[in-house]
C-alpha cells in the first residue's frame, strides 16, 4: 500500500483510492471507511454517492479541469490530483486553480508519479498531502520538502513575491 506524507510527517493511509475502471456495483459495496473516487464515476452517480454516509474524496487526472468541480469543490474533504507521469505538470496548475479561484481549505492530495523532485514545487502550489509508493525512502522524500528556501514569484503557499518582500 502507498506511503502518504501530511504535515511533514509519514502517517497512516484511511483513505481508499479508486481506479477509473471501478463500476457502479463497486458503490454498492462502500459501508464504512473513506474513499477517494475518479472524477467522472463521481459526476455519473452523484446521486448514488449522496445516499452513502462514508466519507467522499475525488480525484482528478491532469486533463480533466478543477473547474468543473466548482459547485461542489466545498463538498470534499480531499481532492487529489493525478501526475500520470513526471513530465506532466498540469495538476500544479489545477492546485493553484484549487486554491486560489476556487477557495479549496481542505487536504489537496498528489497521486501518481510524486517525486523527491516536485515536492517543494507541489507545496508551492498548494499541495497539502502526497501518495508517494511504498518502497520509496523516507529520508530522501522528505528532505525534498526543504530544496528551496525562497522563491521569487508568488506562490499559493507564499502569495508576495521576493521583491514585495525584502
Amino acid at each position: 500500500m502507498p506511503k502518504l506524507i501530511k504535515d511533514g510527517a509519514f502517517i497512516e493511509n484511511k483513505w481508499h483510492l479508486f481506479d477509473k475502471e471501478t463500476d457502479v456495483e463497486a458503490i454498492n459495496s462502500i459501508n464504512d471507511g473513506n474513499y477517494i473516487v475518479p472524477l467522472k464515476l463521481w459526476l455519473d452517480n452523484k446521486e448514488l454517492f449522496s445516499k452513502k454516509t462514508v466519507d467522499i474524496g475525488i480525484w482528478l487526472d491532469s486533463d480533466e479541469s478543477p473547474l468543473s468541480l466548482e459547485a461542489d469543490v466545498n463538498d470534499f474533504s480531499v481532492i487529489a490530483l493525478n501526475f500520470p507521469i513526471f513530465r506532466d505538470g498540469r495538476s500544479f496548475s489545477h492546485a493553484a486553480i484549487l486554491r486560489q479561484q476556487l477557495n479549496f481549505k481542505e487536504d489537496l492530495r498528489a497521486i501518481g508519479d510524486v517525486q523527491r523532485d516536485q515536492l517543494s514545487y507541489m507545496l508551492s502550489c498548494g499541495f497539502s498531502s502526497f501518495l508517494v509508493p511504498e518502497e520509496a525512502n523516507e529520508e530522501v522524500l522528505l528532505a525534498g520538502f526543504h530544496d528551496f528556501s525562497e522563491n521569487y514569484q508568488s506562490t499559493v503557499a507564499k502569495p508576495t513575491p521576493l521583491f514585495r518582500r525584502r
